[in-house]
């Protein structure tokens, strides 16, 4: 693995990147950042339409952690509703996911806010070891894009 933190626009970045930012399993995306992905990708409706009953599975399911592939976009599910809070067990299930489907789909390059860390309230030490304790030793390159 290859980690950098970068005071970058996340969406600046070159073609050959994936994104990944966090969601809520009932697919709200009404505050930060999700707010841009909607903009750009129509997440949102994709999301809600591609997989009607996602809430549900995710409750019965008790999954605590999900990711997502939806375009070039890898949606870390880390909580139930978007007014809960996610924990680290959650986020580290979740980048276990984005791990797997990065491995089948051959996604070498990932970039990313400071996931977790804002609205979330997590502390972003915390989620950047798991981040590093997931992907060491794969090939997969993690661009952590901060403002200034």
């Amino acid at each position: 693995m290859t980690y950098r933190e970068e005071v970058k626009d996340l969406f600046s970045v070159s073609d050959d990147y994936y994104f990944a930012h966090c969601i809520s399993a009932d697919f709200a995306m009404g505050k930060g950042i999700v707010l841009e992905f909607n903009k750009r990708f129509d997440m949102k409706n994709r999301l809600r339409s591609r997989r009607p009953g996602y809430l549900e599975q995710y409750v019965n399911g008790r999954l605590g952690g999900d990711c997502i592939l939806e375009d070039r976009v890898l949606n870390l599910v880390t909580k139930e509703r978007y007014f809960h809070k996610p924990t680290l067990a959650t986020m580290k299930t979740a980048l276990e996911k984005m791990k797997e489907i990065c491995e089948k789909e051959g996604i070498r390059r990932i970039a990313m806010p400071a996931i977790g860390a804002g609205l979330d309230r997590l502390k972003w030490e915390d989620v950047a070891a798991r981040i590093k304790e997931v992907f060491g030793g794969t090939e997969i390159e993690i661009l952590v894009c901060r403002l200034q």
